[in-house]
């Protein structure tokens, strides 16, 4: 893999091609497009209709016209692909800055998708300097960060349905609510469907308990008796028709959390197989602490297309990693980078939190950030911000992770050693 000074170099021409460019605004049932000469006047508008032949109007629309470039507020999607596999040049806009350019047109600040195409394409007609062209990750790369995605969601709704079912409990069975570890672990769900009620959960004893969690495979370390003895300590829920009434809501939530539980597996698996299978798999599991669904995160979010991130700082600070720094005459202000891609940042946040737990390094460099006065959360961000340093250099040179050439790594061991 080529270094970041053999990168091709990803920018538009000084001027676009027949001197016009295109704005798509991106909606769910329909998009406006709108087509503007090199002075930025209007040249063609249309609506076309989220449908394949809605889409194949669009390329007519823009071929008839001579128009190679093209302005979205999005990345990914039919439309994008759609552009990209006609050939035309897609460079993205985000909506944030859409939203700032409004005011550039006098602009009442509402929104209209006639007015953002528009916007769209003067903004690629006089910000060229500034906007480059989409270059698309490779399918397998895409498939990947799509899988991950819908974990994540998937994680977000068994955590909700979590709290929701404990909720639940406190009020109609307060025993099972810290019985185990986990509220949606295999041993929890199991008990919850066996006994779901406080008349059931009466019926047990030490012994009984021993010899129904023996049949479960409870692997756990903690007695039954210590097991029963929270049951009794816990405040008793509710018994007769009552709790029989209350123990469908119970099921309900129950039946919920194994689905999502088993799903989340399925996913996990899957994930496992496309990581295996990547071309870019060995750069990312050398990654302290970075297992196989963390690495295929961060592979993923970061992408495949070294084109993109050509320094370092291009990366930490689409990651949010780097600070912002706002100057006025003598008035300086660093602060929290919000405007980045949050799925990244989350990947990368998650990955250096965990390193300082495996890398002696990693562990100094958060426990100084700490001793200057920053909290854990900016803490972590200045640790993320020094991985991704690392992880660019990888990645750009296709190299694993080596702890034995990770210079700063080894001057702290050797100074502790020498401590010693």
């Amino acid at each position: 893999m080529k270094s970041a000074s053999n990168t091709t170099n990803n920018a538009l021409p000084e001027f676009p091609p027949n001197d016009l460019t295109a704005g798509i605004d991106w909606a769910r049932d329909d998009h406006a497009a709108c087509i503007v000469d090199g002075r930025g006047r209007k040249i063609a508008t249309t609506t076309v209709e989220h449908t394949s032949a809605g889409l194949r109007e669009l390329l007519t629309f823009l071929g008839r016209h001579g128009v190679s470039e093209v302005a979205i507020e999005r990345p990914d999607g039919p439309v994008i692909d759609t552009l990209l596999a006609a050939g035309l040049v897609v460079v993205v806009v985000s909506p944030n800055q859409v939203k700032n350019l409004r005011g550039r047109y006098g602009s009442a600040g509402n929104k209209d998708d006639r007015f953002d195409a528009y916007v769209l394409a003067d903004t690629l007609r006089t910000d060229r300097a500034r906007l480059r062209p989409l270059v698309p990750d490779r399918d397998d790369t895409v498939a990947l960060r799509r899988a991950c995605r819908a974990r994540k969601d998937l994680v977000k709704h068994r955590v909700a349905a979590a709290n929701q079912l404990r909720a639940h409990l406190r009020n109609v069975l307060p025993a099972a609510v810290g019985l185990f570890k986990d509220l949606d672990s295999a041993i929890s769900l199991a008990f919850l469907a066996r006994f779901d009620t406080q008349d059931k959960v009466d019926w047990l004893s030490p012994k009984r308990l021993g010899e129904w969690l023996s049949k479960q495979g409870y692997s756990g370390k903690v007695d039954p008796a210590v097991l029963h003895q929270r049951i009794l300590s816990a405040p008793r829920g509710a018994t007769g028709v009552h709790g029989t009434v209350q123990a469908v809501i119970t099921a309900s939530y129950v039946a919920l959390l194994h689905t999502l539980v088993q799903q989340t597996r399925t996913l996990e698996k899957q994930i496992d197989r496309q990581l295996d299978a990547h071309a870019d798999a060995h750069i990312f599991t050398s990654l302290p602490r970075s297992g196989r669904v963390r690495a295929a995160r961060l592979l993923a979010e970061i992408g495949d297309c070294r084109a993109r991130f050509p320094t370092p700082e291009s990366l930490t600070c689409l990651a949010g990693a780097a600070p912002s720094t706002r100057q006025s005459g003598k008035l300086r202000a660093v602060g929290f980078r919000w405007a980045c891609d949050k799925q990244l940042r989350d990947a990368v946040i998650d990955f250096a939190a965990d390193t300082r737990l495996a890398n002696p390094w990693a562990a100094d460099y958060y426990d100084r950030a700490r001793t200057r006065g920053h909290d854990h959360a900016h803490a972590v961000r200045i640790l993320a911000r020094a991985w991704l340093h690392i992880i660019w250099h990888c990645w750009q040179d296709d190299l694993a992770y080596d702890p034995a050439r990770h210079r700063a790594l080894q001057r702290f061991l050797a100074s502790q050693t020498g401590a010693a």
